[in-house]
């Protein structure tokens, strides 16, 4: 049976996904930071996964974001959701978190939220 590229395109997202999922766990004390890449937006969130729930969450979609940058998806925008993410981090008492890049690579936008979270104080 012949398979359509869509389907084999997702096929590998959910191997890649897997293959770094089960490498990493988030704790109480050490979250879980997801990045979620869209076209047109960048979703970023701090999960326990012991509990299995979000802790917080930061995008570029938000209001206040929107109040401080035009664009949402260049690595501009990437650093300063970062930032914002690092001061929420901060609030919550989290100093150390394991960073989830999900399926995408590490570098361009994904790589500048990263840089933007340890310039902030948070290490991984």
């Amino acid at each position: 049976m012949l398979k359509s590229k869509a389907d084999i395109k997702k096929l590998r997202k959910k191997r890649i996904r897997a293959r770094i999922r089960k490498k990493i766990k988030g704790t109480p004390e050490r979250p879980r930071v997801l990045v979620i890449k869209s076209n047109r937006y960048v979703y970023a969130q701090v999960i326990d996964d012991l509990s299995g729930k979000v802790i917080t969450s930061a995008s570029t979609l938000e209001k206040s974001f929107r109040e401080q940058s035009k664009n949402t998806k260049n690595k501009e925008a990437c650093q300063l959701l970062g930032s914002i993410l690092a001061k929420r981090l901060k609030e919550k008492n989290i100093q150390a978190i394991v960073f989830d890049r999900g399926m995408y690579p590490y570098h361009g936008r994904v790589k500048m939220l990263a840089e933007a979270l340890r310039a902030e104080g948070i290490s991984f």
